[in-house]
């Protein structure tokens, strides 16, 4: 064995014993460098250094406080998605920056889909938890609530007891629909985000709807019906296509679909930007102007959806206060030591009217 591997590990009080300072002041120049001098704290990191000491144990940290100074994410889509897609992306902006202010960690585990993913919530050393998207029924719930940490929900159907931040998904339909027919359209169509985590694309008719899993899907689509039904029109008589995410190329696939009916669509509502970006490029595919020949509405107000020509009519909901508000709300819980009140917390949304609607003809 080396001279270097039998060497022990310096500590904290051997740090400060090399310095002259307390073992408080030692951890103050890890953890709050604020509090020292920019010259103690160099002092104290030369001496760290050359003891091999580069920084707190976590392990030993998470012993010693019953704490591991991070929370974790439950996404429900692909990893790549988290970082892909405009609506994720603000809302992760969102947590990180209320981590970054409470100076946690951020840990982003995939959806409970495996019993691999099961296990690795088991093991996820985190203070709590905050679950995005999909996340249906007491199977797929239990793993995080054994495990007997807070939990804040975002855009999910949560069980009795869980604390809930997002929009209401149906009122904002509703609104964005309104507008539409307002306008005067009257043969809509809809592309609608997926009803349940199957990777099913296609109609999504009656039969299904009446299965739907996924609650921001489902509240969307209620939203939609409800305006429609209010100017006489049966809303099952509505075609919708649904596609399994949250794509450009699943909004033109949809589209097409939709486009190609004899009784094609004068307006089309999407459930998210990327979808309605998709329809913009379908319909320019078979030579349909926008908004002259059929008009498309969005949801989110990503930054795209001002910049696609022509700009997009949209819902636009607070991606990066949804994300904060959640994270917030879960890290003040982990700093109380406290539970979370079940209530739920529904943040504003707005509807954006730009180029890409007007009456038909």
């Amino acid at each position: 064995m080396s001279d270097g591997a039998e060497k022990r590990r310096g500590t904290l009080l051997d740090i400060a014993a090399a310095v002259g300072v307390s073992r408080t002041t030692v951890s103050n120049a890890f953890n709050r460098p604020d509090q020292l001098s920019a010259e103690l704290r160099d002092k104290i990191m030369a001496a760290a250094r050359a003891m091999g000491v580069h920084g707190p144990n976590p392990a030993a940290r998470m012993l010693r406080t019953g704490k591991a100074e991070a929370i974790g994410l439950l996404f429900h889509e692909t990893l790549p998605f988290a970082f892909d897609d405009p609506a994720a992306v603000g809302m992760l902006r969102g947590i990180a920056s209320a981590c970054e202010k409470a100076r946690s960690g951020l840990l982003i585990l995939p959806a409970v889909k495996s019993p691999a993913s099961r296990s690795a919530i088991h093991r996820a050393a985190v203070d709590g938890f905050l679950v995005y998207g999909f996340l249906n029924g007491a199977e797929a719930w239990a793993p995080l609530l054994r495990r007997g940490l807070p939990v804040v929900a975002i855009d999910n159907q949560v069980p009795e007891g869980v604390a809930f931040v997002g929009i209401d998904d149906r009122g904002a339909a509703r609104k964005v629909a309104q507008h539409v027919l307002g306008l005067g359209h009257r043969r809509l169509g809809i592309v609608s985000l997926e009803a349940a985590v199957d990777g099913y694309a296609g109609p999504l008719d009656a039969a299904r709807r009446a299965k739907m899993t996924f609650r921001t899907s489902a509240d969307r689509l209620a939203g939609y019906a409800e305006a429609i039904a209010a100017v006489g029109i049966d809303p099952d008589s509505v075609p919708v296509e649904e596609r399994p995410a949250s794509s450009e190329a699943n909004g033109r696939d949809a589209a097409l679909s939709l486009l190609r009916r004899p009784d094609r669509p004068t307006a089309i509502l999407a459930m998210s930007d990327r979808l309605a970006i998709g329809v913009i490029e379908a319909a320019r595919s078979l030579n349909l102007r926008v908004p002259e020949d059929v008009s498309v509405a969005g949801f989110d107000d990503i930054p795209r959806a001002a910049l696609v020509r022509p700009a997009l009519t949209t819902i636009r909901q607070p991606l990066f206060d949804k994300g904060a508000t959640a994270a917030s709300l879960l890290l003040g819980a982990v700093a109380d030591g406290g539970t979370i009140p079940a209530d739920r917390r529904l943040l504003p949304t707005e509807l954006v009217v730009r180029a890409s609607t007007r009456p038909p003809g």
